[in-house]
């Protein structure tokens, strides 16, 4: 790996879920520990697997690993650290305030970004502080902060006191005096975040344009905010042992190709390729051959059937009841890079092809709709993106116009600016998001890119909720007003969570479904994509991948969902109408032919 011939002092990974961000940054640790270096790994990942990579309980400090003296790995918990955070925020004022002001500051630190700023609290403490990790030569971080916890932490309200003038004292980060203590140590840690001398910024993407795209996204968006050290990760790479295996020969012109149309601003990086591993990477062992050629080498494989999806259905199986209210809402929900785009695509096509008006719908900010339909139509299904640029400007204005009607300039620039958080985004999108789900009253709505499960969590409370939704605008509309119920009501709202049948995916889905039981919304299915275990395959690495799923098909059809469907991979990338209505028409005998 490239980025070790001279490697900083600190380096994040970066990446979509699934990308092998975990596996590559382990394996980082590992090589500098090897070499002599002393070393820290850092998880902020919710669903961190760390502990199952190194076979060692991991709690939010330095835990040695014994097999390496030299190496310690920690993980952090955004939520604990977020509960933490809101303690200190309000704990010196209790006994000193009355309750409801207490319980009033306990809801300021409900929304969706005390939970990114709780982050990178303890991000802070490792990479704004020296002091903290100055035992380790290199301090390693799987996750890095996004850009939008970033532009949270360059709002400069937050900091100079500003917003003490307002009747709220608050803004989307809530009260504001105890951030300002904060003020310096966050100064410090984005200072080194954008120093090339002390930190690398790792992007980790596989071999598929989405994923290419997600990276291209991130790097923009931190380079915007002074993070220009960074170094591009392609991991996966693969390469047909068994060039009459027509599967095996698909997916490394796949891989090629996605390679090959590589967005523009990536190629200025310099760049590391890691070979496709054939397992589970677990273990030092493991770790130690990732990124050599010994790691895309496959052990031999038992010829024999493998039968773990028996009892799974191909999502076909699921329409004829998906249909049977006659209109409604589907949810396509998962994390980014597992298909969920072209699974909702492909059950609005199935819904339009029974003859049923559907409307399809997404907030991707790079419209893979269009690409998943290949711009062809149906007559009865109308496809549209909810622009998160055009419907944060539209609530903006609406703001201003009512909101600060009446403030005098000093308040209109205050207002101005808190609408410029990222936080305002989330609003407007997520009033969009409420009144595509309104329409599904008199017709079928399916949406791709449903809320994350945090951003559901807000409506459990109502006084949270209201505060974050209203704090800039005093109306509630009647689709945010409803959204809940419809959401929690299984004959209007059918999730279907997406995902693959490898660990971190699944393990991520996981947790968005405890969010959501959380929120009282039971998903009605989960939807496993890309399943190899059908699959009449002879190169001896897919086989051997074909063999590794078994295990998580088993977690998902027994420990998660009590309702599954599966979609073979396909040989050819399923797009437009046919290729779509091949995912809601096959059989689990899927041939070449």
């Amino acid at each position: 790996m490239k980025f070790l011939d001279h490697p900083s002092r600190n380096l994040f990974f970066t990446g979509k879920g699934g990308v092998g961000k975990t596996s590559v940054a382990c394996a980082t640790a590992v090589k500098l520990a090897d070499s002599g270096k002393k070393v820290l790994l850092v998880s902020t990942d919710p669903a961190s697997n760390l502990d199952e990579v190194f076979d060692v309980s991991l709690e939010n400090h330095p835990t040695p690993i014994s097999a390496i003296p030299t190496l310690s790995a920690m993980n952090l918990d955004p939520e604990k650290s977020a509960a933490e955070y809101r303690e200190r925020m309000v704990g010196p004022y209790r006994g000193l305030l009355p309750d409801a002001a207490i319980k009033s500051m306990e809801e300021q630190f409900s929304g969706s970004c005390t939970l990114e700023i709780a982050a990178f609290d303890e991000f802070s403490r490792l990479l704004g502080d020296p002091a903290v990790t100055a035992e380790f030569d290199h301090v390693i971080f799987d996750t890095a902060p996004t850009g939008h916890t970033l532009r949270l932490l360059t709002l400069p309200s937050a900091w100079d006191g500003f917003m003490s003038q307002n009747t709220t004292g608050t803004s989307c980060l809530g009260p504001l005096a105890g951030l300002q203590e904060q003020q310096k140590l966050y100064q410090q840690s984005v200072r080194a975040l954008c120093d090339a001398a002390t930190t690398t910024l790792v992007l980790v993407a596989r071999t598929e344009s989405s994923a290419l795209r997600e990276a291209a996204r991130t790097s923009e968006e931190l380079a915007e905010l002074g993070v220009g050290n960074q170094h591009l990760v392609i991991n996966g790479v693969f390469q047909a042992v068994d060039t009459t295996d027509p599967y095996a020969v698909a997916l490394q012109q796949r891989g090629a190709a996605a390679i090959d149309e590589i967005p523009a601003g990536l190629n200025a990086f310099p760049q590391t390729t890691v070979p496709l591993c054939p397992g589970v990477i677990l273990g030092i062992d493991s770790l130690r051959r990732l990124g050599t050629l010994d790691s895309a080498v496959a052990t031999d494989v038992a010829d024999e059937s493998v039968s773990g999806d028996d009892e799974l259905a191909p999502l076909s199986g699921l329409i004829d009841d998906l249909v049977a209210p006659g209109h409604g809402v589907i949810l396509a929900m998962g994390k980014g890079g597992v298909g969920k785009t072209t699974v909702a695509a492909a059950v609005a096509v199935a819904i339009a092809q029974r003859g049923y008006d559907v409307h399809l719908s997404t907030t991707d900010p790079a419209a893979h709709l269009e690409a998943a339909m290949n711009d062809e139509r149906l007559p009865n299904l109308s496809i549209t993106r909810i622009d998160p640029a055009a419907e944060t400007a539209r609530y903006s204005e609406e703001v201003l116009s009512s909101a600060g009607a009446n403030l005098d300039e000093q308040g209109k620039a205050l207002l101005q600016e808190d609408l410029r958080s990222p936080c305002t985004e989330e609003i407007a999108v997520f009033r969009a998001f409420a009144d595509a789900v309104a329409a599904g009253t008199n017709k079928f709505v399916v949406l791709d890119t449903a809320p994350t499960g945090h951003t559901v969590l807000l409506l459990v409370s109502a006084l949270a909720y209201h505060r974050e939704v209203t704090r800039q605008s005093s109306e509630m509309p009647e689709a945010v007003e409803n959204l809940l119920p419809r959401l929690r009501d299984p004959d209007f709202t059918r999730v279907l969570i997406v995902t693959l049948a490898e660990a971190t995916p699944v393990h991520e889905a996981a947790a968005l479904q405890r969010d959501l039981r959380r929120a009282e919304i039971e998903p009605y299915a989960w939807v496993v994509n890309q399943v190899l275990s059908s699959l009449p395959l002879t190169d001896p690495l897919m086989k051997q991948r074909q063999k590794h799923e078994q295990q998580y098909l088993r977690e998902v059809s027994q420990q998660q969902a009590s309702r599954v469907a599966i979609i073979p991979w396909q040989l050819q990338p399923p797009t437009g109408i046919q290729g779509l209505s091949r995912l809601t028409h096959c059989d689990l005998s899927t041939s070449p032919s």
